[in-house]
């Protein structure tokens, strides 16, 4: 990445039988910061027979944050190297250096086994100190218990105190096994390794040389793998990996789902030789630019049963007998399988479904594919999409010519200029301002060491100027608050502006506004389609005198800028929006860009044409961006977003309408969405530890909103959306309309229908519990300060509510009409035998256990959603909640809580408080409830103990809520209402003017569906 001196092109790959590649990192560069692996330093020997594992696991305890420089030679490993977060191990020299297995080690023979892995927190707790910081005495290689808690800062990780904690998920590769290593994981930064090599040798079939599962900044670059007899290159996958060549092995990448569920993308990049195939899947989330595979039985395959989001483009396939892509679970909603402009030369099936045999054929010896398309195919905006396959191809009669790399190279090392040979200090106090200029203006390639680098006023680019960092939270440059260019009311100011035109580069630094500058603009970017930035992080305040979206985007591309942008992280909540593109038709590509926390916009385009998004991802979180847009696109056309993941956070306590906005553009096409809110714990109690996913109840309501057309896409997961210049609006669904009877709601659901058939309901925001008849209209139950969330009835008529209050939750009983002080609060108690009563249960769930490996490290096999799903609720709770006259029983769901332990102000998650409603049935009736996390909606049946037996998928749709008509008809709320007959045959769609969140029958003859949307209630 931020080292690519050299890249090699396609066409030199296709000749290279040995595909090695020549060392992008030929001089060592100087950095007192650093640290130094060497023969002769940490007893290393590098000469490929002598162990050096000890040598290379004390270079990293020595790090801190920052980089270690590793001479060339073969250095020799017995046992599992750990990567300690904030770590970036680089090699050097005439040729790279090489970690080498050696045949038949001990360790590696069975299951899985390791060579280096991702950590997810430093060995003998805590994270890793900042830059600067004196480096500790070198820790042992296996770390005591209480070594996780470097990572409870972040995304879901129990936070507090130190003390006696159980890793939540070790690697389960690790050799030998250390139960107190933690995974890389959603909290993992700025780890990466570049220009060095692995070498597995004969005798050691289980042996990966990588497992890589970290989040942001995290990379591998510049990296030959000679996996030979091998398992695989690299186990798991995450973030960002650029020119790496993988020969021989089981499977080049061998991957589950990345641990924060972002897109990964690989660029650059060539597989050869692997036994099965290059690349096998979970759900990961795949994004492939400029790669090339060949001489493999197939290319890419997702596990059987299972689902993936895969976007190629520009990728060739040569010599793969069985297909390019083996597609497993074809009619799964998830399924997002596309690709443009493949080259396939001696590929007879181009894609082959697993399950059903069903192929589809190549078009002769040497063809291309303009584009192919697997999975839910929206027609157009503000319908419903059905499951589908698109594919154009046609044959070649000769193979074009390769492009050259996607990524621009950096200069070589030998054309850096050290800026500490120029008077720059980077010592934070220093303004360096007059220094950088000075040596902008007399040298083209500057280098800066880590440190922090002070300035007052904008750095100003040549045309071909060229910046270098190596670590982009160990280099920074930086604003002190209140900087008087930057202070005050006025036009934007930059901090760093590339001239229009030009062919600049900047990589491997972070850019930090502070808190105090509302005209800053981090980076102001006018250069030309052939420019790069990459792996560049902005940073937020320092300090807590800010203001959220104080000042101007902290990237802004504007005036006909373009280029390449790669690994990039903008998380400042005081900036504007994260990347802003304006006024621009220069072609642009984005790979990897992750911007969060933004108050109103993550992502903002208006007059830009000619982009290209290649595996954005944007986090909303819940204090920070309850009101902010993922993408907004105006005045556009001609743009592309693949493999986009708008998320927000579970923790969100306010809907939203919409992923996306559309102003007066064209041209805009949509391939592989992923909208959703969920999140990961990791728990450790008396029940020992586990990693637990829960969905938010408020992902964004619909996907894309084209304002100008007033058309809403509802669809939230999908492979195909196109918006044309005058799309076609959909025709209105026939059959009676459900009409409004009330609104002015915050956010509604939870309901429950009395022996009458009165609904009720709760408004969780407001803490209110409605009521609503035909006879009586909208009446306030209760106002109690309980934190209600879902509703039921027992036979007495009284009314259960189950609540978020207490650690636990809470489930308390009234009879509707008494006085409003009086309630009962039923405890929790042993669960047994029940068997008049009827069983309350969620009516959705969602775990799709994203932080937690699916591979079995003995039999590879991957466990599935569907699996997952089956285990969540075929397991008996220990315990159970009765109602007062003991007709119903409400099993004890485990509640998790983000947040302290002791406080009442944390979030609290578990099936029955996430879930938009309840079922109520008696053991041995059939119900229906669906798994959120694979949009599919299950049959099941009700066993004694409240646990489901039998489930069988019933429909490819599953989303909020499900309800069923005395004739057995099934009713699906997922962005509309499906209705489904008996056999599982879609019979109608409901056509509601908000997304129904959730629905149920009731009134006095149980024919009047009730449905609930965030803001108003609807009757049909």
């Amino acid at each position: 990445m931020h080292t690519r001196i050299f890249s090699v092109s396609l066409a030199a790959l296709l000749l290279s039988s040995s595909m090695s590649a020549a060392s992008s990192l030929l001089i060592r560069p100087e950095d007192p910061r650093s640290v130094l692996l060497a023969p002769g330093q940490f007893g290393a020997v590098a000469d490929g027979t002598a162990d050096d594992s000890a040598a290379i696991q004390a270079a990293i305890d020595r790090a801190r944050q920052g980089v270690i420089f590793v001479a060339q030679g073969r250095y020799r490993i017995t046992r599992t190297i750990f990567l300690w977060p904030g770590i970036r191990l680089m090699g050097y020299g005439a040729s790279r250096p090489v970690f080498v297995l050696a045949p038949n080690s001990p360790g590696y023979q069975k299951g899985v086994g390791t060579m280096l892995t991702f950590a997810g927190a430093r060995a003998g707790g805590g994270p890793p100190a900042g830059p600067g910081a004196p480096p500790p005495a070198a820790n042992p290689p296996a770390a005591a218990p209480g070594a996780a808690r470097g990572a409870s800062a972040g995304r879901g990780f129990p936070g507090g105190g130190r003390g006696a904690f159980r890793v939540p998920f070790p690697p389960p590769d690790s050799v030998p096994p250390n139960p107190n290593i933690t995974d890389a994981n959603q909290n993992t930064f700025y780890s990466a390794i570049s220009n060095l090599d692995f070498e597995i040798g004969d005798g050691n079939p289980a042996a990966v040389a990588v497992r890589f599962h970290p989040a942001q900044h995290c990379y591998l670059a510049h990296m030959d793998f000679r996996v030979g007899s091998g398992l695989a290159a690299i186990i798991e996958v995450g973030n960002y990996a650029h020119d790496l060549h993988i020969s021989g092995g089981r499977y080049g990448i061998l991957t589950d789902m990345t641990s924060p569920s972002w897109p990964f993308t690989l660029v650059d990049s060539e597989f050869q030789g692997q036994r099965e195939s290059a690349i096998r899947s979970h759900n990961a989330g795949i994004t492939l630019i400029h790669d090339t595979f060949r001489d493999v039985p197939t290319g890419i395959e997702t596990d059987a049963q299972d689902f993936d989001r895969v976007w190629s483009k520009d990728c060739r396939f040569q010599n793969l007998r069985n297909a390019a892509m083996l597609i497993s679970s074809e009619q799964n909603p998830l399924n997002q399988i596309s690709f443009e402009n493949a080259v396939l030369s001696q590929v007879p099936v181009f894609a082959r479904f697993r399950e059903s045999g069903k192929t589809v054929a190549g078009k002769g010896a040497l063809y291309r594919v303009a584009s192919f398309n697997h999975g839910l195919v929206i027609p157009g905006e503000g319908r419903t999409g059905t499951i589908g396959t698109l594919y154009s191809a046609a044959p070649l009669t000769a193979m074009p010519a390769v492009p050259g790399p996607a990524i621009p190279a950096l200069p070589p090392t030998s054309e850096w200029v050290n800026v500490h040979t120029l008077g720059v200090t980077g010592d934070r106090t220093t303004d360096d301002t007059a220094a950088i200029r000075k040596a902008i203006e007399q040298h083209r390639v500057l280098y800066f060491p880590a440190g922090q680098y002070l300035v007052s006023d904008t750095l100003a680019l040549k045309p071909d100027t060229v910046m270098i960092g190596l670590h982009p939270s160990a280099t920074q440059i930086v604003l002190a608050d209140n900087t008087p260019a930057f202070a005050g009311a006025g036009t934007p100011v930059a901090v760093i502006e590339a001239p229009a035109g030009g062919a600049n580069i900047l990589s491997g630094v972070g850019i930090a506004t502070n808190g105090v500058n509302p005209r800053a603009v981090g980076i102001l970017w006018r250069s030309g389609a052939a420019s790069l930035i990459d792996d560049v992080r902005m940073m937020g305040p320092v300090g807590g005198n800010s203001r959220w979206e104080s000042q101007n985007p902290s990237i802004w591309v504007t005036q006909g800028g373009g280029g390449n942008f790669t690994d990039i992280w903008t998380p400042n909540t005081n900036a504007k929006a994260g990347f802003f593109v304006s006024d621009t038709k220069t072609p642009g590509r984005v790979y990897e860009l992750s911007t969060e926390h933004h108050v109103h916009s993550e992502i903002k385009l208006d007059h830009v044409e000619n982009w290209e998004f290649y595996g954005p991802q944007t986090e909303e979180e819940a204090a920070e961006s309850p009101e902010s847009l993922s993408l907004e696109i105006a005045s556009s056309k001609n743009i592309t977003f693949a493999n986009y993941h708008a998320y927000r956070v579970a923790r969100s306590r306010a809907p939203y309408p919409a992923a996306v906005r559309v102003y007066d553009s064209s041209d805009i096409h949509f391939r592989n969405v992923r909208m959703n809110s969920e999140h990961g714990y990791a728990v450790c109690d008396q029940n020992g530890c586990g990693t637990f996913v829960r969905a938010g109840k408020f992902p964004y309501e619909n996907s894309v909103e084209d304002v100008t057309h007033r058309l809403t896409t509802r669809e939230r997961q999908f492979a195909v959306l196109d918006i044309p210049a005058s799309p076609v609006a959909p025709v209105a669904a026939t059959g009676p309309k459900p009409r409004k009877l009330e609104d002015g709601f915050f956010s509604i659901s939870g309901a429950a229908v009395d022996r009458a058939g009165k609904l009720y309901f709760v408004d969780h925001h407001d803490q209110r519990i409605y009521g609503w008849s035909q006879a009586e209209r909208l009446t306030i139950e209760r106002d109690n300060p309980l934190d209600a969330v879902n509703l039921a009835f027992d036979n007495a008529g009284d009314l259960l509510v189950f609540s978020s209050a207490g650690p636990e939750g809470t489930l308390y009983s009234f009879h509707p009409g008494s006085p409003k002080s009086e309630l009962t609060v039923i405890s929790p108690q042993a669960a047994q035998s029940h068997p008049a009563a009827r069983i309350i249960l969620p009516v959705n769930y969602w775990n799709d256990g994203q932080f937690k490996s699916h591979l079995d490290p003995e039999t590879l096999a991957s466990k599935t959603l569907a699996k997952m799903f089956e285990e969540d609720v075929g397991t008996p709770k220990s315990r159970e909640y009765v109602s007062p006259d003991g007709s119903v029983v409400l099993p004890a769901f485990r509640v998790f809580q983000q947040g302290p332990a002791d406080s009442p102000t944390g979030w609290r998650f578990s099936d029955t408080l996430d879930a938009h409603g309840f079922v109520v049935a008696a053991p041995g009736d059939r119900i229906y409830v669906s798994n959120s996390s694979e949009d599919k909606t299950y049959r099941a049946t009700v066993k004694p103990d409240g646990t489901l037996a039998d489930l069988q998928p019933f429909a490819n749709r599953g989303g909020e809520c499900v309800a069923v008509d005395a004739n057995g008809n099934v009713y699906v709320a997922n962005g509309q209402v499906f209705v489904y007959d008996r056999t599982g045959k879609l019979t109608r769609e409901i056509d509601v003017p908000e997304r129904p969140i959730d629905i149920v029958f009731g009134g006095p003859d149980r024919k009047t569906l009730f449905i609930l949307t965030h803001h108003a209630l609807y009757a049909l």
